[in-house]
């Protein structure tokens, strides 16, 4: 693995209120999209943390983020700040960035819910691997 100067975040807590408040603004079918995954992330590991960055909430481990999520008008997308890295083989990552890839997902589409657990946890999990052996 080649090693990367990691994005970290001040202000990462347990339980951030302005995520509580982002969520009751997000109702809907979308905003229950997004509270589901955002849960996922959550429930990762004891050493994740939340905030709001760029107007959406963000899961990381410690300071360092690995997931987030956010709502659009017809779509949630689950994004991964070291998306570009992970493991993909049911090819549900998005984007060509450097680094960052996201899912989107569709109230009116199936979605592949073991496949996105399953990159949510590798997420967390890269993320670890990265934070404690550089």
């Amino acid at each position: 693995m080649k090693t990367t100067q990691l994005l970290r975040f001040d202000g990462a807590v347990e339980r951030d209120p302005a995520i509580a408040a982002w969520m009751r603004g997000h109702r809907g079918v979308l905003g229950a999209i997004a509270h589901e995954w955002f849960e996922v992330m959550r429930k990762c590991g004891d050493e994740v943390r939340e905030l709001m960055h760029d107007g959406c909430p963000v899961a990381c481990l410690g300071d360092v983020p690995f997931c987030y999520v956010n709502v659009f008008t017809a779509h949630v997308n689950v994004g991964f700040f070291q998306g570009a890295s992970l493991p993909d083989p049911a090819g549900l990552l998005q984007g060509n960035g450097k680094f960052m890839r996201h899912v989107k997902l569709k109230p009116e589409t199936a979605s592949n819910d073991a496949a996105l657990r399953v990159l949510i946890e590798r997420a967390y999990a890269d993320m670890k691997e990265r934070v404690e052996n550089g």
